[in-house]
C-alpha cells in the first residue's frame, strides 16, 4: 500500500505489554472486589488497543495502489485519450523540459475507489518522484475521470511560480471548463500549456467571481471507530478523577492510556527525496 505504517513489532510489544504475565490472579480471587476492577481495566485496555488499531488500519490498508514510474510524460489509464493526443502532449511537455529542465506529468484514472485526492497525489509524487533532486521542480497534473475530480501538485522549487491560488485558477479556468464538455484531451492540453506559461511567469488567471471550493473526502468508518475510542478514553478518565477523589486507587495507572509517552502518533511533513523532485502538498484541488 502507498501510505506507511506502524512495524509489526510495535503492536506486538503492546500485546506483550497488555498481556504481561507480571500480574497473576488466582482463579479463586475473582470474586473479591479489589481484583475486579484489575481485571475489568486488562479487559479495557484489550478492547482500546483493538479499536485503535482497527481504526488506523481502516484509514491505511485500502489506500489505492499507485501505478509505476511511466516512461512517458502523459499515462492514461482511462483509454480517453488517443495514441496520437498522447504524443502530442508528451512531446510537447518534453520539449519544454529541454528547454527549462522543469518538468511535468499527466496521469488520468478511473477512479479513487474511495481514496482521499490529497493523499492519493501525494504517494504518487512521492514514487514518481517528478523533478530534479535538488531543485524540486516537478508539476504533476492528475485527472479522476469518473469522479471527475482533479488535483495540480507542485514540487518545492515551483511552487513560488505556481502558488496554489494560481493552480487552482488553473483548474477553473482552463481544464474544468473543457472536462465538461467532454474535452478531455482539450483541457489536458490547455492545462498544461498553462502550467507552463504560468512557470514562465507568463500566464495572467481571468477575474475570480467566487472562492474555489476545494473537495474533501473522509473516511467515515475510520473517523467513527476512532471517536469511539475517545469516547471510552474520556469515560476511563472520568471513571479515575471520581475515584480520586473519593480516595479509591482505582486499577488503570498508565500515565494517560494509549496516548502517554506519543502514543501511536508520528511526524509526516508530507515530503520526499531520493533521486528526484521533493513535494510537500503545494498545488490545488477541484472538480468539473
Amino acid at each position: 500500500m502507498g501510505t506507511s505504517a506502524r512495524h509489526p513489532e510495535f503492536y506486538f510489544a503492546a500485546l506483550k505489554k497488555i498481556f504481561s504475565p507480571q500480574l497473576k490472579i488466582p482463579m479463586n480471587n475473582f470474586a473479591k472486589p479489589e481484583v475486579l476492577p484489575i481485571v475489568k481495566t486488562r479487559k479495557r485496555a484489550i478492547l482500546q488497543f483493538l479499536l485503535l488499531l482497527l481504526s488506523f488500519s481502516s484509514i491505511t490498508a485500502f489506500a489505492l495502489n499507485v501505478p509505476d514510474h511511466p516512461t512517458g510524460r502523459v499515462t492514461d489509464l482511462t483509454g480517453t485519450l488517443s495514441s496520437q493526443e498522447i504524443a502530442s502532449l508528451d512531446h510537447k511537455l518534453d520539449t519544454f523540459e529541454r528547454a527549462t529542465t522543469n518538468q511535468i506529468a499527466v496521469l488520468l484514472i478511473p477512479s479513487l475507489e474511495g481514496d482521499p485526492l490529497e493523499d492519493y497525489s501525494i504517494r504518487l509524487a512521492e514514487k514518481w518522484k517528478i523533478g530534479q533532486k535538488g531543485r524540486n521542480n516537478g508539476v504533476i497534473l492528475l485527472v479522476v475521470k469518473n469522479d471527475r475530480k482533479i488535483r495540480i501538485e507542485v514540487g518545492y522549487g515551483l511552487e513560488g511560480a505556481l502558488p496554489d491560488g494560481l493552480a487552482g485558477a488553473i483548474t477553473r479556468d482552463e481544464i474544468a471548463p473543457r472536462f465538461r464538455n467532454g474535452q478531455f484531451y482539450q483541457g489536458v492540453d490547455a492545462g498544461t500549456n498553462a502550467i507552463m506559461s504560468a512557470i514562465r511567469g507568463e500566464y495572467k488567471p481571468a477575474k475570480q467571481k467566487t472562492a474555489y471550493s476545494i473537495s474533501v473526502n473522509w473516511n467515515w468508518p475510520g473517523i467513527l471507530i476512532f471517536v469511539v475510542f475517545l469516547i471510552l478514553n474520556l469515560m476511563d478518565w472520568i471513571r479515575r478523577r471520581r475515584q480520586y477523589h473519593s480516595g479509591g486507587s482505582g486499577g488503570w495507572s498508565s500515565g494517560g492510556g494509549f496516548f502517554g509517552g506519543g502514543g501511536f502518533w508520528g511526524s509526516s511533513d508530507g515530503g520526499f527525496s531520493g533521486g528526484g523532485g521533493d513535494f510537500g502538498g503545494g498545488g490545488s484541488s477541484g472538480d468539473w
